[in-house]
């Protein structure tokens, strides 16, 4: 099938091919087994991005930024939970021994969320990696993991120095437009949050998964996922606030905050994904498999007979 130009018509295929994908791949199923990792991973994860994004920006305003979103994306108190756990895990003050062995338990444990990621979105693209040395396959997961959280450090920073930018400029024109400011910074953060979603969205899906992928492949996908994810965010926002999750499990509430919180986050990352494979699909350009990588194929056989032979 040759590239074809798509048009409005075909994006009701496309969704349509999106959500039929998706329950067939059990998405949601895949978003539950994150937010299962995610619980063990998010404080070492943000352990490593504070201490690489610390040696740029400043250890105490980028802490102080990072808390700010997680507040605003799960409430005050999964945000303090949180912050709690960072403390008990930081390693100043410790021994050699004990800097190293957290350091390695810090990597390990701040690199599984994207391992689990790989791992879906390789089963959504319908690839899976050619069977290698368990070891050689578990550096490079770890390697392209750790690379994920650098590019997490490098776009935040970036963010920040725009954010510290526009409020230059508003101070600059609130002495001529006050009633303009508001709004202008408004919409300016706004552009600036989606920009950053879909880079950060575009990098998941061109860098994780096994596949040959171009960024004109991944860029409809990612500018899905990121409209997607900032409309998610209130909604999700609005469910934690008015449903009570929290209270109803009592001290293990903010547990299951952050856990439901990223059960829908991921739903939408990997309904992305899915969107992106079936933009793919009905454009005939298809998401090829990388060289270390197998495309698979799932056939469903079904076998009638009158008797079953357990022997």
């Amino acid at each position: 099938m040759q590239n074809k130009k798509l048009t409005f018509r075909d994006y009701p295929k496309i969704l349509k091919e999106t959500f039929s994908a998706f329950m067939d791949d059990k998405g949601l199923k895949l978003s539950a087994s994150l937010a299962y990792y995610t619980i063990f991973s998010l404080a070492p994860m943000l352990i490593v991005l504070l201490s690489v994004g610390g040696l740029f920006y400043g250890q105490e305003a980028l802490q102080g930024k990072v808390f700010s979103q997680i507040n605003d994306f799960v409430g005050n108190d999964a945000a303090i939970f949180i912050q709690n756990t960072l403390q008990k895990l930081e390693l100043s003050g410790k021994g050699t021994v004990a800097i190293v062995t957290g350091i390695v338990t810090l990597v390990i444990g701040a690199s599984g969320i994207f391992v689990e990621i790989q791992d879906s979105i390789n089963t959504i693209w319908r690839v899976k990696a050619v069977p290698k040395k368990g070891w050689v396959k578990l550096l490079i997961n770890r390697v392209l993991s750790l690379s994920m959280i650098a590019s997490l450090g490098f776009i935040l920073i970036v963010s920040l120095l725009i954010n510290s930018l526009v409020l230059v400029f508003s101070d600059m024109l609130s002495k001529y437009l006050p009633d303009f400011t508001l709004i202008f910074i408004d919409v300016i953060n706004l552009g600036i949050t989606f920009i950053v979603l879909m880079v950060l969205f575009g990098i998941i899906y061109k860098v994780l998964p096994d596949v040959e992928i171009s960024w004109r492949q991944i860029r409809s996908g990612a500018f899905f996922t990121a409209l997607l994810f900032m409309l998610g965010k209130y909604l999700i926002g609005l469910y934690i606030q008015y449903a009570a999750v929290g209270d109803i499990y009592g001290a293990a509430g903010t547990v299951v905050v952050i856990a439901v919180w990223v059960y829908y986050s991921a739903a939408i990352l990997f309904f992305g994904a899915e969107f992106t494979w079936a933009h793919a699909k009905i454009r005939g350009d298809y998401i090829q498999p990388s060289k270390h990588a197998v495309a698979i194929r799932q056939v469903e056989t079904q076998h009638r007979s009158d008797s079953v032979d357990l022997s």
